[in-house]
Parts: structure tokens; C-alpha cells; sequence
């Protein structure tokens, strides 16, 4: 595991900070409480001891639940993999943030935990107390702003994150599409996040299958054209600190 060789390398010392302290919790009777993670997968939790020495895989092969699987990143082409590696990044309570196909171990950690202990191990690249990363969220908000305000620029972010990442980075409104999924039946809607991380998985597939030239970007009302093929939809503009949302309606 090499932190530099993930995308934004400049957040290594960062990632370094929250595998140490990972680690050292991992090995203790605190870990279950502390990741708020029940009992049957502490097994996978005492694998985080071996975070710095773990086989790794690409992150879209990490990363399982529904959205990976509706994206389906394993029937990418090259051309539209290569895509993924420049367009896509996956927010992480452990990397701050990856690319989808940067190469990674298998974790236990969410962005909503907070990570007391500086981690500090002896020989060289301990710790030092200062880099104790705390509240998650809070630790990568910090460290995301700026490489993040540089790395985006003034492209569209297509915002597909649950609030707990969403909360660390969020672009300017003016250059935001969140989106967001609902059912309706008799007139009423409502959010089942089963199917809300579904949908979301499907137009990020969509959004990287999609012929493109190289040179051109997607505009809001492109996002929604495409996602019109295979939801209804519902785009309302952004206005003051509101983002544009764009609402997949099944």
C-alpha cells in the first residue's frame, strides 16, 4: 500500500495519519464500539492491523454494495476504464479519496467515525500527536479543501454521495448536480436507499458508457437528457448555496 501512488498524492501524510490510528484501534477491545460495526465482521476489522502489508486490487473490485454494482466498472471497456480513472472519485473515511481504479486494501473504517488515537508507532514515519485525525469528516474536510478546489477547477461535479461523504467536499453550487432518487406510487414519493444507490450507481455507469469526445464535458442538462432515458426526471436549477438537483423518479 502506497499512499503517494493514489490519486492526490499530496493527502499521503493524511492517509498515513488515519492508517496509523487504525491500526492501533484495530488490535483492541475498542474497535467494535469506536467503527460502530457489529460483531460478525470483526474479523475484518482485526484485518485492519494489516493495513500497510495487505494485498491490494483495484477500488472498484474494494468497494461492493449496491452502487458499485449497478456501475458494473467490470464491464468497462478500456477507453471508457480510463475515463473512470480520470473522472470518477470515491470519497473514503480511510484515503480522504480515491480514484476508482487506484489500488487500495480491503478496510473496515466510515467517514462518520472519529479516530482518537495519533496511531504513533515505533521507527521512522511515527505519528506525532498533532496528526491524531479526530472526527473524520472533520479531518478530511481540512485536508480535501484545497487539492480538491484545484483539481476540479470549474468542471460539473455529478454529486452521487450519501451526506455523511458529502459533507467533507462540496464544490460551488453553480457547478454542483446532486442527485437524488425517489419513488412515487399514487402520487407520493418517498426515498428507499436501496433503490436511491441504485439508481445513482446505474447514471454513474451511464455517464462513463456514454459516447464523448475528448474535449467535450457534460453540462447539467446533458446529465439529465441521459438520465431521461431511463428515468423520469425532474431538474431544478441551482440557486444561492443550493446546488442543481437533478431527481431520478421510479
Amino acid at each position: 500500500m502506497d499512499p503517494e501512488r493514489l490519486a492526490v498524492p499530496e493527502l499521503a501524510e493524511q492517509r498515513r495519519a488515519v492508517m496509523r490510528a487504525l491500526v492501533a484501534l484495530s488490535g483492541t477491545e475498542a474497535a467494535q464500539e469506536t467503527l460502530k460495526v457489529g460483531a460478525r465482521i470483526m474479523r475484518e476489522v482485526r484485518a485492519n492491523t494489516e493495513l500497510f502489508s495487505a494485498p491490494t486490487a483495484p477500488a472498484h473490485k474494494i468497494y461492493t454494495g449496491v452502487l458499485y454494482e449497478a456501475l458494473d466498472a467490470g464491464s468497462l471497456d478500456p477507453e471508457q476504464l480510463t475515463r473512470a480513472q480520470r473522472d470518477v472519485l470515491v470519497f473514503s473515511g480511510l484515503f480522504g479519496l480515491t480514484s476508482l481504479t487506484d489500488l487500495i486494501p480491503a478496510y473496515r473504517l466510515s467517514m462518520g467515525v472519529t479516530l482518537t488515537g495519533s496511531g504513533a508507532v515505533e521507527g521512522p514515519g511515527a505519528a506525532p500527536a498533532r496528526t491524531r485525525p479526530g472526527p473524520l469528516g472533520s479531518f478530511w474536510k481540512d485536508a480535501l479543501k484545497d487539492p480538491l478546489d484545484t483539481l476540479v477547477g470549474d468542471q460539473l461535479v455529478v454529486d452521487a454521495r450519501s451526506s455523511s461523504y458529502a459533507q467533507v467536499y462540496r464544490p460551488a453550487p453553480e457547478q454542483t448536480l446532486v442527485v437524488n432518487s425517489v419513488t412515487e406510487r399514487d402520487g407520493t414519493r418517498k426515498v428507499v436507499t436501496h433503490f436511491a444507490k441504485h439508481a445513482r450507481g446505474l447514471l454513474a455507469g451511464m455517464l462513463l458508457r456514454a459516447p464523448q469526445s475528448a474535449e467535450a464535458e457534460f453540462a447539467v442538462e446533458d446529465v439529465a437528457e441521459l438520465a431521461s432515458q431511463r428515468w423520469r426526471v425532474e431538474l431544478r436549477g441551482a440557486t444561492g448555496r443550493r446546488p442543481h438537483q437533478l431527481d431520478l423518479i421510479s
